[in-house]
């Protein structure tokens, strides 16, 4: 067995190393809000071919989740605003 650790972290604080953050600011709510991977999570969503807008939606907020805090009564904010930023993506 190994003690490595999974992942990317800082050698001397054991947190994730800064140049793993890759964040960009968007609209949530009118406010302006940091969203890590965001180009990430729109290319995985963009290679699973889905059609529907509501299962699209979903899936970027199931991702977005993953590397984000979504506060629950901001679900739907971040949902539109990830859905904007999906549609002005190039494919």
């Amino acid at each position: 067995m190994t003690n490595e650790k999974e992942g990317d972290y800082c050698t001397i604080c054991g947190g994730v190393r800064p140049d793993a953050i890759k964040i960009k600011t968007v609209l949530v709510d009118g406010k302006e809000t940091g969203i890590n991977h965001l180009e990430l999570i729109v290319d995985g969503v963009r290679k699973l071919h889905l059609t529907d807008d509501a299962a699209i939606r979903e899936e970027l907020l199931r991702r977005a989740g993953a590397f984000n805090y979504i506060p629950t009564k901001k679900k739907e904010a971040y949902g539109d605003a990830l859905m904007r930023e999906y549609k002005a993506a190039p494919e």
